[in-house]
């Protein structure tokens, strides 16, 4: 993917997918907080971070696997 122009400012395609990750871990976290899954996470703010950088990392091997 080629930069982002946002008003002649050329943007980083990896902070379009950081915040898409962020956008899916809000979704996520407000299902897993819905199933009460967070009584059983020993560090929930650990656990949040981790499951972003999961996010983060899928969406970038994802975007990578798209021929061009």
């Amino acid at each position: 993917m080629k930069e982002i122009d946002v008003f002649g400012i050329f943007l980083s395609p990896f902070l379009a997918w950081a915040l898409i990750a962020f956008v899916l871990l809000w979704g996520i976290r407000f299902g897993l907080l819905r199933l009460g899954f967070y009584r059983y996470v020993w560090h929930r703010s650990l656990f949040d971070i981790s499951l972003y950088f999961i996010l983060l990392t899928l969406l970038v091997l994802y975007e990578r696997s798209i021929p061009k």
